[in-house]
């Protein structure tokens, strides 16, 4: 071209998470079926949206309202009915006027990055959740700044080392929590989230917290919100329906803006979000005029309660099947519907492999190995538990981690299914990190 197209940083937009779904058709496209474990749709994994849920939308279809546009800010009654939901907390207090609707959490977080100056930096969790963590590194024209999540520690924050990340880096103007976190499946307890604010209020910073899990926990723990504990500082919670209804094809997500008027520059950007969102006009309608109607619905709260009770009852099979597996670092979620399972490094070998069923998988098994002879070793894995079990899952180098594993859901409705996916998973594991003791043999 006569002058470059993309501007530095580009490079850093990845998502794996939908990546690896081009190896895995090539697979498929061979006659093997494959179990999908690589992203949070429960709609995929055979969860059935509820009748009286789906009475509520189908009369909403009927409505001329429905198919007009909405208040640049969103759907006025539903911005007031989730104002009142956060206010009944009892913390940091808003209005209609503090809320505003997005096209998924997805274009929040684009928008979010884009009208921050390329030096102003949001630090935040590794692993990293996608979509944060590339916005951030794109918008900043470099690779993200991050703080550790310890698999050694029940996935909880290495708090000493956000503390002296943001102390020695000025550039620093942000701290992101996901809370429940994607992709451990890590609950923040009230302490930790107090010591971010603590922080936060020292270093003047911004907090941002991605809470869009924040009513899927389970196993007798429940997430505190952000707003409890945000006192009197500026903060933006990120919220959705795509995985609490579950309505992941709507594309329905908004900020909450807490203590808009405690800083200057706060309050310039969340002018400047709804400024944006005037000029694009408005985000879909359909989705905001349901939510009040579903979470005000007299079924809706034991929904929610009998979908947790599976998860968590899913989440005690995994480690019933996972837990004592040799060479792997293993927590149970408590949160969210992810596990992220880490490799022990002393077990994981650049010359181990899986068993593959025929030549045209091995084929193209060999042809992805020499199209990326330098990846991680836990992608190398993933690719062999896709080509030799048909498993698809994300390595967890993809989420912007030094450490090598992968991420799974916990998603599949039916329990035989899940029982026999994660037994055939732990069985590849043990045969793949005994592999090169077979070759030294």
């Amino acid at each position: 071209m006569r002058n470059l197209l993309l501007r530095p940083g580009a490079e850093e937009l990845n998502y794996e998470i939908r990546g690896i779904v081009k190896k895995a058709r090539q697979i498929e496209a061979l006659g093997y079926p494959i179990t999908w474990e690589n992203i949070g749709d429960p709609i995929q994994k055979n969860n059935k949206v509820p009748k009286w849920m789906k009475a509520i939308v189908s009369e909403l279809v009927t409505q001329d309202k429905s198919y007009g546009y909405a208040d640049s800010k969103g759907v006025l009654e539903t911005r007031k009915f989730l104002a009142e939901l956060n206010n009944r907390k009892g913390g940091a207090q808003i209005t209609e006027e503090d809320v505003l609707f997005f096209n998924g959490l997805g274009d929040a977080i684009a928008k979010l990055y884009q009208f921050l100056i390329p030096t102003a930096r949001i630090i935040g969790p590794s692993p990293a959740y996608s979509t944060h963590s590339s916005a951030e590194a794109a918008h900043a024209n470099t690779a993200p700044i991050t703080y550790n999540l310890d698999p050694d520690n029940q996935w909880l924050p290495d708090m000493e080392d956000l503390y002296n990340k943001v102390k020695y880096n000025p550039l620093v103007v942000g701290i992101l929590i996901i809370n429940p976190d994607n992709p451990t499946g890590m609950v923040y307890p009230k302490d930790v989230l107090e010591g971010f604010v603590k922080i936060a209020k020292e270093f003047n910073l911004l907090l941002i917290a991605d809470e869009i899990y924040q009513n899927i926990t389970y196993n007798g723990v429940k997430a505190v919100a952000l707003s409890e504990v945000i006192g009197d500082l500026p903060a933006i919670s990120l919220k959705g329906i795509s995985k609490e209804f579950p309505w992941p094809g709507s594309r329905c997500g908004w900020m909450e803006f807490y203590n808009r008027n405690a800083s200057k520059e706060f309050s310039k950007l969340v002018q400047t979000l709804e400024n944006a969102k005037m000029i694009e006009v408005c985000s879909t309608i359909l989705p905001q005029l349901s939510i009040p109607k579903i979470m005000s619905h007299p079924d809706y709260f034991e929904y929610r309660k009998g979908e947790n009770e599976k998860i968590g009852r899913r989440s005690r099979i995994l480690k019933e099947i996972l837990g004592d597996v040799p060479g792997i670092k293993f927590n149970p979620t408590k949160g969210a519907f992810y596990n992220t399972i880490v490799f022990d490094p002393d077990y994981l070998k650049p010359d181990q492999n899986l068993p593959l069923p025929d030549f045209k998988v091995k084929s193209l098994m060999e042809g992805w190995l020499e199209q990326d002879p330098d990846m991680p070793l836990d992608k190398r894995f993933v690719y062999y538990l896709l080509a030799s079990a048909q498993i698809c899952v994300v390595p967890i180098s993809s989420f912007c981690s030094d450490l090598r594993g992968f991420r799974v859901t916990l998603l599949e409705e039916d329990e035989d299914v899940f029982r026999k996916t994660f037994e055939k998973l732990a069985e590849s594991i043990r045969t793949y990190l005994k592999s090169s003791e077979k070759v030294l043999a």
